[in-house]
């Protein structure tokens, strides 16, 4: 086995060891498989194998790229044999699974292949809860309309988050009415009560969906799991609720974009929020410290009349798979970790008090 070869099937590997941390048995099973039996048979196998760069998920995250691509076809009707053997189906043996993942693999290689093309994206709509709870923080804290700026934010599916229900412990927050309530397990006392109102809204992504294509929400929906159905109705319903009135979202550098779209001086009236979960992790470095730098240098003009704030749902260095929400609130500055959760934002465990200063 040469030395590629290694890293793809580790890669799967390690890939299946996540998914089932994350309570998807099926898409476990199916990484495993992959990792073990994939060959050269096909050109996607080939390119699987040969993989030039780091293939697992903290890189190029080919493991995850090619379950999204069988999903999506599975999905769109295209492998009736392979889609038998997916949830709700039942597929209890690892050969018949395996052997229409084979012949969908030998049936679909072109297809397949164009999936390998650009790393999985999602917007996984759970995180809404997070971001929402951090809210309740800032406007408890300064009753004034919000602007948020999201970097990283794939189709804008948590920039319209006022637009879906939250019970985040015995606390109602957003729209109750929403075809869309976001209730993770909940665990300690709940945030503050405030009203979330938004004024502006607007993000960057490398590549942004558009949620009006029907590519594009093909592509949101095949990288969910697909045991995993409270996620995809979650997803499915956000995007009816934000395809009324999408977001803005650019494309572009999230350090230029936030340079250019936010201005270091005060802006009275309004507290701006600077916010994104789980994309800060795979901003190049240099990237990373100007979205710091100019972070800082527009918390240092904040005022009480013109606060700003820096929310992020970022994984926890502290406990690795467990990540954090953590707000800076400016203008002194004080940082503080609200609460630490689930990835996909399953639960909450609240360490902040009421959080109401």
């Amino acid at each position: 086995m040469n030395p590629a070869e290694a890293r793809s099937r580790a890669a799967f590997a390690l890939q299946a060891q996540w998914c089932a941390r994350l309570s998807s048995p099926f898409t476990a099973r199916l990484c495993a498989l992959l990792g073990e039996r994939l060959d050269d048979a096909t050109a996607t196998g080939r390119r699987v194998l040969s993989w030039p760069g780091n293939p697992d998920s903290t890189a190029d995250a080919v493991p995850l790229r090619l379950a999204g691509g069988l999903h999506a076809l599975v999905r769109r009707g295209r492998l009736p044999a392979l889609a038998a053997c997916y949830p709700p189906h039942p597929c209890l043996d690892d050969e018949r699974l395996w052997a229409a993942v084979d012949h969908a693999l030998k049936d679909a290689d072109d297809e397949l292949l164009s999936w390998l093309d650009s790393p999985p994206q999602t917007n996984e709509v759970g995180r809404s809860a997070a971001l929402m709870a951090g809210l309740l923080c800032v406007a408890a804290r300064y009753d004034l309309p919000l602007a948020l700026y999201e970097l990283g934010a794939s189709a804008g599916l948590n920039l319209v988050l006022d637009r879906y229900g939250y019970r985040l412990g015995d606390r109602e927050a957003g729209n109750m009415r929403s075809p869309l309530i976001l209730q993770p397990e909940w665990e300690g006392p709940a945030p503050p009560a405030a009203q979330v109102n938004i004024a502006f809204r607007r993000g960057v992504d490398l590549n942004p969906l558009d949620i009006t294509n029907a590519q594009d929400r093909e592509r949101l929906l095949a990288y969910v799991w697909p045991d995993q159905p409270t996620r995809l109705a979650q997803l499915e319903a956000a995007i009816r609720i934000a395809s009324h009135d999408p977001p803005e979202i650019d494309r572009g550098d999230a350090a230029e974009w936030l340079s250019a779209h936010l201005d270091p001086k005060p802006a009275i009236g309004i507290t701006r929020v600077v916010m994104y979960s789980i994309s800060y992790q795979y901003f190049p470095a240099d990237v990373q410290a100007r979205i710091r730098d100019h972070i800082e240098r527009v918390g240092s003009a904040a005022s009480e009349s013109a606060p700003f704030a820096w929310l992020r749902y970022e994984m926890n260095p502290d406990k690795p798979g467990d990540p954090a929400l953590t707000l800076t609130l400016w203008p002194n500055g004080e940082e503080r970790q609200l609460a630490v959760g689930h990835p996909h934002v399953r639960s909450l465990k609240w360490l902040n008090g009421s959080a109401e200063r």
